[in-house]
């Protein structure tokens, strides 16, 4: 009988395996819901990045599951007529907010000012942004990002380095030991990348930039003051990322920055495989309203900035405090100078990431990325270069481009469908008809929705919180 039965057996494993190796075979025991895009214009920013016209994309379990194979019945079906489709854009420079003790720090004390995490994450998604990389990381981030994963919250995927400075504030440390011993601490916490600040000596800095490498973390951050007429110094192996063009510049803070300083620059970093973040937008914006706070007032996307964060822009603002005709100046210098690091870095070959400082005064997460792309744009990178810098480039250096960063049949289901071709006009990656978040939809309704309920909450509880009474909340 055993015998009779093996016959049934073989048949019925070919059977199975056959239809496995078929990717239009879909499990029906997953719960996942299934979309196919149709006649969508994939933009799938790969190395070659040829754009492929009228495509079927079937979206399942998170994941692309295949690009012009068949469509499962079951599928939800999107029209990507006209559409472009490109993958989620990454802003590699964000500070995001979560909960705070505005207080003195006592056994058992909570946080005593709280963010809502949906709050807080809907302006990335609705403008498409689906990683972030928080430069400045706190234990509550990794509650965000937690919440996140349990599907609670729907928000972009989070990268987290814990901040090494020097000086007397959060993560100092004053000895090469003192160094390490951080380094290693932030490794147990569970970060991947390690930020490095303007207050490390040389020593600390060199100790931090080793010990990174000796754990496995990546290294980015601030070119420390103490660099200053010895900036070659700096580019000791493994440091790889410069958190702004700002950092460069305060190299040769007082004297005139040319074309040349901006060639010298971009060497150095190419020697030493050290990429940048231009982040230009931040600049821009400081400008902005060091010389008026209408600036602030003014923007569109001001009602979705947390009332407190938003009377802080407005009535405690630091930047304003110091106005004057030379600030303005100096910034504008600073304006003229990034723009020319851009063409420098570009012609030497040296990648860029966009980045955005999103949390500063002025710079409002997910509406910032695209004016920085806007910005590079402006500065002289084409089109595709500013999306690859958006995109791919980001995903590898994070260690993520086997899982996003590209339109590619297997990876993650971080997508943006846009109304216009953003190859033609950066400005058409702002016309976003839908986007999907590790593998969730959100339709133009959708994201509406979310924005105009964010708004409306803030504009009920704008005059419940004022910076000024931070501490008493």
């Amino acid at each position: 009988m055993t015998r009779n039965f093996l016959p049934f057996l073989l048949i019925a494993f070919t059977i199975f395996f056959s239809c496995n190796k078929n990717k239009s075979v879909i499990s029906k025991t997953e719960n996942e819901e299934t979309y196919v895009i149709k006649n969508v214009n994939i933009i799938p920013m790969t190395e070659n990045n040829e754009v492929i016209e009228n495509a079927t994309v079937v979206i399942h379990n998170k994941k692309i599951h295949s690009i012009n194979d068949t469509i499962p019945t079951e599928a939800k079906t999107i029209d990507g007529t006209g559409k472009w489709l490109i993958p989620g854009l990454i802003d590699m420079h964000v500070h995001t907010n979560a909960d705070l003790n505005f207080r003195e720090n006592k056994p058992t004390q909570s946080a005593t000012f709280f963010m809502d995490t949906q709050d807080v994450m809907t302006t990335h998604v609705a403008n498409g942004v689906t990683t972030i990389f928080d430069l400045g990381a706190r234990v509550e981030h990794f509650g965000q990002r937690n919440e996140i994963a349990k599907g609670k919250v729907i928000g972009p995927r989070m990268a987290l380095a814990r901040l090494i400075n020097g000086g007397n504030g959060r993560g100092s440390v004053h000895t090469a030991s003192d160094a390490r011993q951080a380094v290693r601490s932030a490794k147990e916490e569970g970060y991947n990348f390690i930020k490095v600040y303007s207050s490390l000596n040389i020593e600390t800095f060199n100790a931090t930039v080793d010990e990174a490498k000796k754990q496995g973390l990546n290294v980015v951050g601030h070119i420390p003051d103490v660099f200053k007429g010895q900036t070659e110094k700096v580019f000791v192996r493994h440091f790889g990322l410069v958190a702004h063009a700002e950092e460069f510049s305060k190299q040769i803070r007082n004297q005139e920055k040319t074309e040349k300083d901006a060639k010298a620059f971009a060497q150095m970093s190419k020697d030493n495989d050290t990429w940048l973040i231009p982040n230009l937008i931040a600049i821009v914006k400081i400008r902005d309203q060091v010389q008026s706070l209408d600036s602030i007032r003014s923007m569109k996307s001001l009602k979705y900035v947390h009332p407190l964060l938003r009377d802080k822009w407005l009535n405690s603002n630091n930047y304003n405090k110091h106005s004057s005709t030379e600030f303005i100046n100096y910034l504008d210098s600073l304006i003229t100078f990034h723009k020319q690091m851009v063409v420098a870095f570009k012609d030497a070959g040296v990648p860029m990431v966009v980045g955005t400082d999103a949390g500063v005064s002025g710079v409002v997460t997910g509406f910032a990325l695209h004016d920085e792309m806007q910005l590079l744009s402006e500065a002289g990178l084409t089109n595709e270069e500013v999306l690859v810098s958006a995109t791919r480039l980001p995903a590898e250096w994070l260690e993520i481009n086997e899982l996003v960063g590209t339109v590619k049949e297997g990876k993650f289901a971080d997508l943006v469908l846009l109304d216009a071709n953003p190859l033609e006009n950066i400005e058409n990656t702002r016309k976003i008809s839908g986007v999907f978040v590790n593998g969730t939809w959100l339709d133009k309704e959708q994201i509406d929705k979310m924005l105009s309920d964010l708004a409306d909450w803030n504009a009920k509880n704008i005059d419940n919180f004022k910076w000024s009474k931070r501490r008493e909340y």
